[in-house]
């Protein structure tokens, strides 16, 4: 007899979802993590600390340049990044506390170590004293997540040029710091640590940032960014990086030439990469792709039986909630279950201020599958709540079938779209339109109506516009 029902190899959002769910349906369950804390990179390293700093930042930014037009007149406005610091970590101990109860109160053991396959149904587990014990499991499910992508030409080197993880624990604000990718990634470190003092030059091979979003709405984030002071550098090659000792000089190729240019730290943001090394994959006969993930069917199961996969480990967005789904899928498949994720309705956000949220396709998608559409347009300098709030950047962009007015896509710029992008998911999820979405009533004076105007406007009924 097997020790487990199921072993999950990584306590990520993936993984320790998935460990939670098979678990509440009375599967025998155990969670094998490297990291001496739970969550993996999003609770320890990644989503949870970088919100926190986008949130204390934006707090520091408010109070220094928006909170007198409140009529609030605050004086010798002062940064202690040690006490930011400090509150970030706290946020980050808590949540990972919190899995590690969430285990306790659904039976699920945690297994410290480093996890590797060693055939169908056997995990070995490589203890931080370099003792290795092996358990049996009927299932075991890959959510290894992913790591920080590496370029050659700017070698990651953890003093002066840096993944996300040293971007989140720096002792000093830069005084310049320039950035290698304009993403999601690139883009939130550098707002932080803009916001803070520093002078950020993002710098994006691409013509625009936040290229995988809908292009009017990138258009949008990118001018507003460029106001807040971020020097965008676009259609922009990065030749080399090097570390000097006191700086970091970085040359660079555009159509108008080669530039040189110097910063106190580099941030290399331009990906992440499925983090699969070490779990003897290749000696169980577990096939990866040409990007390192791992393959598997649409029941998440890989090509030896028994042996399933999630999250950044396997081909989809690299994004926590996508992880999460599979992992409550996979769980409820190995319970009997039939399990469920809809990947055309699954949000992606950057959370800069305005934030930019998206669900569905973009225009430009819609245009290349050749759909007829029609989209609604509202800005949230029309929104009563928005002009009460001082934040009146950005706009809801609907994009619903001309023909049947089911809503496609959908693509916001503006505070607090990260929180309006979910009703939008909820309508598309049941395959509603743009109707239902205009018939339903929205509180006033909130947020939600810019929502609702922008459906009404996809049939030209908008009111406050």
């Amino acid at each position: 007899m097997a020790d487990f029902d199921v072993i999950v190899i990584g306590a990520g959002p993936g993984g320790y979802v998935c460990a939670i769910r098979a678990a509440q349906l009375k599967l025998k369950v155990a969670c094998v993590e490297k990291d001496k804390t739970l969550g993996g990179t999003c609770l320890n390293v990644g989503c949870i600390p970088s919100k926190a700093l986008l949130d204390s930042s934006e707090h520091f930014a408010f109070a220094r340049e928006k909170i007198a037009q409140h009529g609030v007149i605050l004086k010798g406005i002062e940064l202690d990044l040690p006490a930011m610091m400090k509150r970030k970590d706290g946020v980050v101990r808590s949540l990972t506390a919190g899995i590690a109860g969430l285990f306790k109160k659904n039976g699920v053991a945690h297994l410290s170590g480093q996890g590797s396959i060693k055939g169908a149904g056997k995990v070995a587990v490589k203890a931080s004293d370099g003792s290795t014990k092996t358990y049996t499991a009927t299932n075991i499910v890959i959510a290894t997540g992913s790591e920080p992508s590496r370029i050659p030409i700017a070698p990651f080197d953890g003093k002066r040029i840096l993944s996300s993880t040293e971007a989140l624990t720096l002792s000093e604000v830069p005084a310049k710091l320039l950035v290698v990718g304009g993403g999601a990634i690139g883009l939130e470190m550098g707002s932080v640590w803009s916001r803070l003092g520093a002078k950020v030059t993002v710098v994006e091979f691409l013509d625009r940032i936040a290229a995988a979003f809908d292009k009017q709405a990138s258009l949008e984030l990118q001018k507003i960014l460029a106001k807040q002071g971020l020097e965008l550098k676009l259609a922009t090659k990065v030749l080399s990086a090097k570390n000097t000792g006191q700086s970091v000089v970085v040359e660079m190729e555009s159509a108008s030439g080669k530039e040189k240019a110097e910063a106190d730290y580099v941030l290399v943001s331009v990906g992440r990469r499925p983090f699969t090394d070490g779990l003897g994959l290749e000696d169980v006969g577990i096939a990866k792709d040409e990007a390192g993930r791992v393959e598997v069917n649409e029941r998440f199961q890989t090509a030896v039986k028994g042996i399933y996969a999630i999250g950044d480990a396997i081909r989809g967005p690299m994004l926590a909630h996508k992880a999460e789904d599979e992992g409550v899928a996979v769980a409820e498949i190995l319970a009997g279950q039939h399990g469920h994720v809809n990947y055309d309705v699954i949000p992606n956000v950057i959370y800069t201020w305005p934030e930019l949220a998206a669900v569905g396709l973009t225009e430009e998608e819609c245009k290349t599958k050749g759909l007829n559409i029609k989209t609604g347009t509202f800005p949230f300098m029309a929104n009563g709540r928005a002009k009460a709030l001082g934040d009146t950047e950005g706009f809801v962009k609907i994009i619903a079938d001309a023909r049947t007015d089911r809503v496609l896509g959908a693509h916001i710029v503006g505070p607090r779209a990260s929180d309006l992008i979910a009703e939008i998911a909820a309508v598309m999820e049941f395959g509603g339109s743009a109707e239902d979405i205009a018939r339903t009533c929205h509180g006033h004076p909130t947020l939600p109506e810019a929502v609702k105007e922008a459906a009404l406007a996809v049939d030209k009924r908008q009111i406050h516009m």
